[in-house]
């Protein structure tokens, strides 16, 4: 079974920078997604940013700018680098991994336990 496990949250002044990774285990096809997803407290679950196994990548307007998404297909990894954090970056961030094709009988979606960024003013 498929296992993503983040690390790299903690709690940072506003300004400053934090950098997520998050670790793939088990098998699953390479033409895929990996990401990013937050949730902060009574706000639906974003999109932070993604980036597919050939390099295309998207950001949230919001991150835009400011946070880098970078994978290495070999390891298996993806990481958020998180500059010029702001207090409304405060969330749960989700490691997200899905196939690229969801019409498909094989298409998966797994997803991350989480972990918590804070940023305070």
């Amino acid at each position: 079974q498929v296992q993503l496990v983040e690390s790299g949250g903690g709690s940072v002044q506003a300004g400053g920078s934090l950098s997520l990774s998050c670790a793939a285990s088990g098998s699953f096809v390479n033409a895929n997604a990996m990401g990013w997803y937050r949730q902060a407290p009574g706000k639906q679950r974003e999109l932070v940013a993604i980036i597919s196994t050939g390099g295309s990548s998207a950001y949230a307007s919001s991150v835009k700018g400011r946070f880098t998404v970078s994978r290495d297909n070999a390891k298996k990894t993806v990481s958020l680098q998180m500059n010029s954090l702001r207090p409304y970056d405060t969330a749960v961030y989700y490691c997200n991994v899905r196939s690229l094709r969801t019409d498909w009988a094989g298409a998966y979606n797994y997803w991350g336990q989480g972990t918590q960024v804070t940023v305070s003013s």
